[in-house]
C-alpha cells in the first residue's frame, strides 16, 4: 500500500520509537524481583520514547506545535499544526508485562484531526487513518462492526482507579451498561480501545478523564472506519473535556442514552 508522505513521516517515527519500547518491554519481567522494582525503568522508556517522536516529527515537519504526555505542550513556529502523541498508551500494563499497550500520534490542523496512528509494536498491529482516506489495520482496510443492538454488543470502557476521580460516577455507568449488554470489558489502553473499535473487534468503548492524546489518534481511526464518536452529552467537545464515547451509528446513539440515564 502506498501511503502519503504526512502518514510516512508518522509510521517512521513510530517504529523507531517502538524498537526502543520493545527492547525495554522485554526487559520489564527481570525487574519485577528486583528491590528497586520497575516504575522508574518504565518512566525512562515513556519518556526516551517520547523523545524520539519528539525528533522524528520535528526533524520531518520542522516547526509544528507537539503535545505530549510527558512534556506537556512545545510551541511550534507553525500554529496550525500540532502533533498530539502519548509515546506509551497503557504504561500500567507495560509495567506488569501485559502486551496491550500502544504508540498514538495524531495530528491536529487548523483546530481539527487530520491524521491518526496507533502502534501496538509487541503485536505489530499498525492502525493508521487520514481524513477521508478510511482506516486501515497493517494495510488492509478495516470497519466498525455491523451489530444494530447494544444488547449483541461487547463494549470496552476505562475504569478509575485509585487515586482518581469518578469512581462513584463510573460505578453507576458501568452497571447501567452491564444490565444491557453482551460483554463488558476492560483492557486498559484507550488508544487502542478506540482502534479495536474501528477494526470491529469491539462494538463500542466509552471513558471518562482521559487526555488527549490517549483519544485523539483513535477517534480519527474510528470516524474514518465509518463510526461514530462524541463526548458522553453527545456533542464534539471530546478532547477539551476529557471523555469520549464511539461506535457505530446505532450502538453510539443506545450506549450514549444508557450513559446519559446513569448520569441523570
Amino acid at each position: 500500500m502506498i501511503h502519503s508522505a504526512l502518514l510516512n513521516v508518522m509510521i517512521a517515527a513510530a517504529r523507531k520509537a517502538a524498537r526502543a519500547l520493545k527492547r525495554d518491554f522485554g526487559e520489564v519481567e527481570k525487574l519485577q524481583v528486583s528491590m528497586k522494582g520497575p516504575a522508574n525503568f518504565v518512566s525512562a522508556a515513556d519518556r526516551r520514547a517520547e523523545e524520539t517522536l519528539y525528533q522524528e516529527l520535528s526533524k520531518a515537519r520542522p516547526g509544528y506545535g507537539f503535545l505530549g504526555e510527558e512534556e506537556g505542550h512545545r510551541e511550534g513556529t507553525d500554529k496550525t499544526n500540532t502533533w498530539i502523541v502519548d509515546p506509551l498508551d497503557g504504561t500500567t500494563n507495560f509495567l506488569h508485562g501485559i502486551p496491550q499497550f500502544a504508540i498514538s500520534i495524531a495530528l491536529e490542523r487548523d483546530g481539527a484531526i487530520v491524521a491518526g496512528l496507533v502502534y501496538n509494536p509487541v503485536m505489530e498491529e499498525l492502525f493508521i487513518a487520514e481524513k477521508g482516506k478510511g482506516a486501515f489495520l497493517n494495510d488492509q482496510r478495516v470497519r466498525v462492526a455491523a451489530r444494530r443492538s447494544l444488547s449483541d454488543a461487547v463494549v470496552a470502557c476505562g475504569l478509575p482507579h485509585l487515586g482518581r476521580p469518578g469512581i462513584p460516577l463510573a460505578q453507576k455507568e458501568t452497571e447501567a451498561v452491564q444490565h444491557k449488554v453482551a460483554g463488558l470489558r476492560r483492557f486498559g489502553a484507550a488508544s487502542l480501545d478506540l482502534a479495536w473499535v474501528a477494526a470491529g473487534r469491539l462494538d463500542a468503548y466509552w471513558e471518562r478523564d482521559i487526555k488527549p492524546w490517549d483519544m485523539a489518534a483513535g477517534i480519527m481511526l474510528v470516524r474514518e472506519a465509518g463510526g461514530y464518536a462524541s463526548d458522553c452529552d453527545g456533542k464534539e467537545d471530546m478532547l477539551s473535556k476529557g471523555e469520549v464515547i464511539v461506535g457505530n451509528e446505532t450502538i453510539h446513539k443506545e450506549l450514549l442514552q444508557v450513559i446519559k440515564s446513569a448520569k441523570a
